[in-house]
């Protein structure tokens, strides 16, 4: 039997995370977004209330939040600003693959002292030359005794320049591809780290995303996650698991786009009424409500499909593609509704659009997941 309610701790998590973004996030939304700061504040904040940290599982001091606890989490967060979202949400993102694939030394060396004191994690995956092609890495690790020693860079990191855990992947075996993949648990204190360009974006500015470089770093061979030759295993399984948030996120920006444009078509009159009363302003509004809930559905899916153990590539990624979309879609409409206003930093729906855009490129850019959705749903096809 299919049920839609939310539990009485779910509702409460979503009042409590909706409190949060209307008191610490939405008021200095705009200030993080113009100066490019880093909010360590709101960051701190947010640590305080359990956001960064609820991910992990309790044996671990975190709190243990189910993919769908998760999902309600993000979309209320994001609706507050995506780009702080962004920041701790990267922090979940670095930290699953350790809760998904690391032994019990590893979780209590690494998460535990995460869930203690606020400090930031970052997912390095990225590079230069290796975006979508995610098995194309440069970054080597060559076993040297007892520890891996690691070269090469990564980009467009969230939380690079402010993170005190990395979870990196590099190439152990370059001629095999993505099967060369292995991932480690890097702590950013390790000598040999250093933080490149911090890049200035469109869009969810107040997230920092920096390019790490690594330089004959000696990581110990106790930090490599799961067993060598098994990142990209890694990298797809905690996609599969973080994808579903990212599409609540989309859903978050999109539902806070509409509750604008609705709020400023009540009030904006033009030819003697407001402009809430013209079919083509309703339309509009009625086509981001459809959009938005058959989102937060597809999201709702991909999550409960992981709390229950199953597999949700396929729907993980219809969800983010999705949601994504819809989300540019709605702010864009909102700023369509707003006419020239909303087209000025005054109003907050050209930031909905700038920010919007991201979601459809990272975690895996829209037309790639489209191809991972098309070879799940063909199946196999002889030549």
């Amino acid at each position: 039997m299919i049920d839609f309610t939310l539990s009485e701790e779910q509702l409460a998590l979503q009042e409590m995370a909706r409190e949060f973004a209307r008191k610490e996030m939405r008021p200095v939304a705009a200030k993080y977004d113009q100066s490019h700061e880093f909010a360590y504040d709101v960051m701190e904040k947010a640590f305080q209330t359990g956001f960064l940290t609820g991910n992990i599982p309790e044996a671990y001091g975190g709190g243990g939040l189910s993919s769908l606890d998760l999902a309600v989490l993000s979309e209320e967060l994001s609706a507050g600003c995506a780009g702080l979202f962004t920041g701790m949400m990267a922090c979940s993102l670095a930290t699953t693959p350790i809760i998904l694939f690391g032994t019990e030394e590893q979780k209590r060396r690494f998460l535990v002292p995460l869930s203690k004191k606020m400090s930031l994690a970052a997912f390095c995956l990225t590079e230069r030359e290796a975006g979508s092609d995610a098995g194309a890495i440069q970054t080597r690790a060559v076993r040297d005794g007892e520890d891996y020693v690691l070269n090469g860079s990564k980009c467009f990191i969230t939380n690079g320049g402010v993170a005190s855990l990395y979870t990196v992947f590099t190439n152990t075996a370059p001629n095999k591809g993505a099967r060369g993949m292995t991932a480690f648990i890097v702590p950013r204190d390790t000598p040999g780290i250093t933080v490149g360009k911090v890049e200035d974006k469109m869009g969810q500015r107040a997230s920092n995303t920096a390019e790490i470089f690594f330089e004959d770093v000696r990581v110990p061979a106790g930090n490599m996650l799961g067993r060598e030759r098994h990142g990209f295993v890694i990298a797809m399984k905690t996609f599969d698991r973080t994808r579903s948030s990212l599409g609540a996120a989309s859903v978050g920006v999109a539902r806070a786009a509409m509750e604008a444009a609705i709020a400023y078509a009540k009030t904006r009159r033009q030819f003697g009424k407001p402009i809430a009363l013209y079919q083509a302003i309703q339309l509009k509004i009625a086509q981001m409500a459809i959009e938005i809930q058959a989102a937060r559905h597809l999201v709702y899916h991909a999550a409960w499909l992981a709390d229950k153990g199953q597999p949700n590539g396929a729907e993980s990624a219809m969800a983010k593609a999705f949601a994504s979309d819809t989300a540019f879609a709605a702010a864009n409409e909102a700023i369509q509704i707003h006419g020239g206003y909303g087209y000025m930093k005054d109003y907050p729906v050209e930031k909905f659009l700038r920010d919007a855009k991201l979601f459809q490129i990272y975690e895996g850019t829209n037309e790639v997941l489209r191809l991972v959705i098309a070879h799940e749903v063909i199946g196999p096809v002889k030549e």
